[in-house]
């Protein structure tokens, strides 16, 4: 056993540190590791392997736990539209539809396919809003509705796990079996209530007194073990009880130690889970349903895009709609686990088990090349965008005289607006983001929608004429592309600039601008000046 884990610590370690170059998530790294020490040490049946699924699942129970650590009831209230709005239409209607297809395409029992659809509903939380705060898009109005979904999945996977506990139930009567189900929650969920509201604030405020970090993190992993226990004596599975803990906790003040002492915990237990996971590939399933997989891979991901994209596009423009579609296009960590969970309560075969498994981690490969592109791939799929907008404008051409041009009204854009506002400085602003341009206009702000890069737009917000112009916005390839069309009217002898990082200042010094702000230098002396003065 010893030499096993040794081999398996130095191929994930080697694996992941090469993934990571090329930016795959962790995860991908973990299950290729499980795959290779299965077949390396012909592990399929043995007894290490199920001694190892018994403690993977603390790594679902941790990772549970930290999303309840997210669930306070403030936090839900100030996101309930983005949550229970959008995230319920998200997950009930893939849910429905991939079910619907399960149960008439494929012939699978009805049981089964609503677990099929359920788990193929949900997307991935930890790949998405890792890399959605590493690029800063979480902030962005498109990544907090993205946020919001992913939310709702993850209260989700809740019912989604009792539901696989009735169907698994040999009773004949589900009636009777969902009384049951329901009187054992009231107890469980009353009982951890009063012991949260009333007895875990006092017990933590206690151990952090005595100062010694080994107590409290002994003491968080006995309140996350212990509610994990107490759910299993009422028949339900370990990861409500731990889910609930985090919920209990994120309402006291210990909220942001205790998720910062049980990473380490939550990630190396996932790790072994995932490498588990990888254990359980069966290569000769797999080439025998290649043909399947690769059909069903491009269709499952086509018809999640166009379900999502049809959710928002009714209250969203197609570009902001295609960028939450495409960032929770794929399937999650926890598919993966209602999988392992089906198949060993004999819900699913093998087969499929082995199929659905292929394709979440291909779909999950995928997605950091798709959220890193994000703003090239919507701008291909939205070329309608690039449409003759002058139309659409309407602009007091008197006004318009030794004023500024604000390209892009995002946060930046507005806290400039509000600036040149403040000190009486005539402006005009361009944003591409048609329910921003409404916000903005029912509020009397000078903003229009158009697209800068194009010069008729340019021309008609009288750039020349302009005492400056302010380029605001995130996007790289656009920055390029309007700083070429403005350079062409005006030879960028007055244009302002923000980029983000050093290399996109670099790509553009052939186009005369002697006014570029770098985001990360500025923030960094910022910081530096502030820090001084703190020291004197």
């Amino acid at each position: 056993m010893l030499e096993i884990i040794i081999y398996t610590l130095l191929i994930s370690t080697l694996l992941n540190l090469f993934l990571k170059q090329y930016g795959i998530p962790t995860i991908i790294g973990y299950i290729a590791t499980g795959t290779i020490i299965a077949y390396g040490f012909d592990l399929h049946e043995s007894a290490h392997n199920h001694e190892l699924k018994e403690i993977a699942e603390f790594g679902v129970v941790f990772l549970m736990f930290t999303i309840g650590l997210e669930f306070s009831v403030k936090h839900l209230i100030k996101m309930k539209k983005e949550v229970f709005l959008y995230g319920t239409l998200q997950v009930l209607l893939t849910a429905s539809i991939f079910a619907f297809i399960s149960n008439t395409l494929f012939s699978i029992e009805l049981k089964a396919s609503i677990i099929i659809g359920s788990a193929l509903a949900l997307s991935s939380t930890a790949i998405v809003l890792k890399i959605l705060n590493e690029n800063g898009d979480i902030s962005k109005l498109f990544g907090r509705k993205v946020l919001g979904v992913l939310l709702f999945q993850d209260i989700a996977v809740i019912p989604i796990l009792l539901m696989i506990t009735i169907f698994s139930s040999t009773n004949s009567s589900i009636s009777s079996l969902l009384l049951e189900t329901i009187f054992d929650a009231i107890i469980l969920l009353t009982g951890l209530f009063i012991s949260g509201k009333y007895l875990l604030e006092p017990f933590l405020h206690k151990i952090s007194k005595v100062k010694s970090n080994e107590l409290f993190i002994s003491s968080i992993l006995l309140i996350v073990i212990g509610s994990s226990y107490l759910a299993h004596l009422f028949n339900f599975s370990y990861s409500l009880g731990a889910f609930i803990a985090g919920m209990m906790i994120a309402e006291t003040h210990f909220k942001h130690q205790v998720e910062a002492d049980l990473i380490p915990f939550r990630d190396l237990l996932l790790g072994v889970f995932f490498i588990t996971v990888g254990m359980q590939l069966d290569f000769k399933i797999i080439y025998d349903n290649i043909i399947l997989i690769s059909l069903l891979l491009p269709a499952l991901i086509i018809l999640k895009v166009s379900i999502i994209y049809s959710i928002f596009r009714f209250k969203s423009t197609s570009r902001e709609s295609l960028k939450t579609a495409l960032s929770i296009f794929q399937l999650g960590e926890f598919a993966l686990v209602i999988f392992e969970l089906s198949s060993a309560k004999g819900l699913l075969d093998t087969t499929t088990v082995q199929i659905l498994i292929v394709v979440v981690i291909i779909t999950m490969i995928i997605t950091p090349f798709i959220l890193k592109n994000l703003s090239r791939i919507t701008d291909i799929g939205n070329s309608s965008l690039d449409i003759d907008t002058t139309n659409n404008i309407s602009i007091n051409q008197t006004n318009l005289n030794s004023h500024i041009v604000l390209i892009g009204y995002g946060r930046l854009g507005k806290t400039i607006a509000k600036q040149l506002t403040k000190n009486n400085i005539n402006f005009i602003a361009i944003e591409t983001d048609i329910q921003t341009v409404k916000e903005a206009q029912r509020l009397k702000e000078p903003v229009i929608f158009g697209n800068a890069a194009q010069k008729n737009i340019l021309e008609a917000v009288r750039i020349k004429e302009a005492s400056s112009v302010i380029i605001s916005i995130g996007n790289s390839q656009k920055l390029q592309q309007i700083c070429e069309a403005v350079n062409d009217l005006t030879h960028n002898t007055k244009t302002i600039v923000r980029v983000n990082r050093f290399e996109e200042k670099e790509a553009l010094e052939d186009l005369n601008l002697s006014h570029i702000i770098v985001e990360t230098e500025k923030t960094a002396l910022a910081m530096f000046d502030e820090a001084v003065h703190c020291k004197f």
